[in-house]
């Protein structure tokens, strides 16, 4: 099966350097993905079914809590991993994102390796 990472963010720069951070994975056949906004983000998670997903909260249109309720809850995709990226580290915003049905959350700004780390771990190239 061919494994898919969805980078969901709406600043062009953060979504380069996430692929970047996430470019050796293309080596393994991971194919990488984008969105610029939450609804197109929801669209393609529907649409590719990838098995990771980076989402940032603060974004147009729909934010990574509604786009992260959306695809748990309300469309019961439970076999894709989220991973919300946000500058907000404080206790009740990972509280709420995890009620929302992020599975990891990670604070801005992160450490490419951490993130391709991350990646890794949760596609099963470790």
């Amino acid at each position: 099966m061919d494994k898919k990472i969805l980078i969901v963010d709406d600043e062009p720069h953060l979504r380069l350097l996430i692929a970047r951070a996430l470019q050796d994975l293309e080596d393994e056949g991971v194919e990488l993905l984008t969105a610029n906004d939450g609804e197109a983000g929801l669209a393609m998670i529907q649409d590719e079914r990838p098995q990771l997903v980076f989402l940032d909260v603060m974004m147009p249109k729909k934010n990574g809590f509604e786009v992260c309720h959306t695809v748990k809850y309300e469309l019961g995709i439970q076999d894709v991993c989220i991973i919300l990226l946000t500058a907000k580290g404080q206790e009740i915003d990972i509280q709420h994102g995890e009620q929302m049905g992020a599975d990891l959350y990670m604070t801005k700004p992160f450490d490419p390796d951490d993130l391709l780390a991350k990646a890794k771990a949760i596609l099963g190239f470790e």
